[in-house]
């Protein structure tokens, strides 16, 4: 060996040169490094988050060749494209941030061994969560199960390590020729749809990347979090954070942000949470490898879900005739992101007033959000349903026409999403169907014409989920 032999960086969910500690470690050595990333049909995302990938591999394609690199895209099975191109290239190890979810951990762990039989040094470092999701414990060793001692244990535990900064100096081996064959064409990697696009909206919305990353933190933290608190749960007004995205990819990382709010002077204990909240996530995933597939509480398992197929096709397209549930699945259609207050929202109305398994909310949601990722969405749904440890109560079934009241009084939001509603007035916006026909004809809106009249009434609907549960608890 010699110091042109490369260290491999093997690049993941983890698409940033700054607090990327697999990439610095690599750096240190004082070898060159071989970028690369890996289209595994083992670990493959949603259509939605497949779309941002594609992004996401284009902007750090971008960065590194600044620096006078690239980065390789090969297809195929990591668990044996990594060996053989660490063997090809001659290199001295193969870098990796870890990942925490099954098909991620099982990937690596054998990984790990591949490399080692050939002489090859593995080696995987953290950076993807503020602490590892094995490390806040209670005092007896177990994993928490409800979030506030969770969140209080990992407060306690201390903040976490400082950011790393970007590498100055970069120096790249090459590709070896004969792994030329692998690699994909850089016109969309193969992951952005074609026959229909139906990706306009996201164009729209979102630019993937470190530096995007970096402009919505610092443009959040100027302008929105000292008024987080009180706006947050108001979906027509720019009040979140819209990081998610960008911390699924690893565009920035929880460190980064908890320096930046640190850095900015400002209170922010409720924005923090929600960094704690997707920390207990991880920790949960990592305890229950079927987080997205089994109820944690197993008294669930005999509640008696109705096969709806119309009901379900009314839900995932908005057209259930509730106007805020409507606007939050054509937002996360168009966008494939949905304000938070409205994920609720829309999560209670298929568990509870169509009783349709929250797991095939799950899975709409992983193919259509852009920021999934495979411990927040299975958690945030068990806890919709009630399934899961530290739950929603089954019988607090939210109401969407009074939460809509609540928290988009004006119905601003409704009206961007709903523009067939755009001309009714904030009185009769929540609840269309209850004004009238001449009313909303007024207005220029038909029920059943212009807008679908509710596919289930509320109360009846409220009444049959409460009947279920009580006779699920009854046994």
């Amino acid at each position: 060996m010699t110091r042109s032999n490369p260290v491999l960086v093997w690049f993941r969910e983890d698409f940033r040169l700054a607090d990327n500690a697999a990439l610095s470690a690599a750096v240190g050595t004082g070898r060159p490094v071989l970028c690369v990333f890996v289209l595994d049909a083992a670990t493959f995302p949603g259509g939605a988050a497949r779309w941002w990938l594609a992004g996401a591999l284009r902007a750090l394609d971008a960065a590194l060749r600044a620096h006078g690199g690239a980065l390789h895209v090969l297809r195929g099975a990591a668990g044996h494209l990594i060996p053989e191109l660490a063997r090809g290239s001659r290199a001295v190890a193969v870098h990796w941030n870890r990942r925490y979810d099954p098909a991620g951990r099982g990937v690596d762990a054998a990984l790990k061994v591949a490399l080692r039989q050939i002489g090859v040094a593995g080696h995987s470092f953290a950076g993807a969560l503020l602490h590892e999701p094995w490390t806040i414990r209670t005092r007896g060793g177990a994993p928490f199960q409800m979030f506030t001692p969770f969140w209080r244990a990992a407060c306690a535990f201390g903040g976490p390590r400082p950011p790393l900064p970007a590498p100055a100096d970069l120096s790249f081996a090459q590709l070896p020729e004969t792994f030329e064959e692998s690699r994909v064409a850089p016109a969309g990697f193969g992951l952005l749809p074609a026959t229909p696009d139906w990706a306009a909206g996201l164009r729209e919305e979102w630019e993937p990347g470190e530096a995007a990353a970096q402009e919505c933190l610092t443009r959040f933290l100027a302008e929105d979090l000292a008024a987080y608190g009180r706006e947050r749960d108001t979906p027509a007004a720019e009040g979140t954070s819209r990081l998610s995205p960008y911390l699924r990819f690893g565009h920035v990382t929880p460190a980064q942000i908890w320096q930046a709010v640190a850095d900015s002077g400002q209170e922010a204990t409720k924005f923090l949470t929600e960094l704690g909240w997707r920390e207990f996530a991880w920790s949960l995933l990592f305890q229950h490898e079927d987080l997205a597939r089994r109820n944690l509480r197993g008294v669930f398992d005999g509640l008696p879900w109705r096969t709806d197929p119309e009901g379900l096709r009314a839900w995932q397209t908005g057209r259930t005739g509730y106007p805020l549930v409507d606007a939050g699945m054509r937002q996360l259609w168009r966008t494939g992101w949905m304000h938070n207050r409205v994920r609720m929202v829309v999560a209670s109305f298929l568990v509870k007033h169509l009783l349709i398994d929250w797991r095939h909310g799950e899975a709409w949601f992983a193919d259509t959000l852009v920021d999934h990722d495979p411990a927040s969405n299975p958690m945030n749904w068990q806890w919709s349903a009630g399934t899961g440890v530290d739950a929603a109560p089954f019988f607090r079934i939210m109401n969407p026409v009074t939460q809509s009241e609540k928290f988009d009084p004006g119905g601003d939001y409704i009206r961007r999403w709903v523009p067939e509603l755009a001309a009714v007035p904030a009185n009769l916006i929540h609840a269309p169907w209850v004004a009238g026909a001449g009313a909303l004809g007024a207005h220029g809106v038909v029920l059943g014409r212009d807008y679908p009249a509710p596919i289930v009434d509320h109360r009846q609907a409220r009444a049959r989920a409460l009947a279920v549960w009580t006779a699920l608890r009854n046994g």
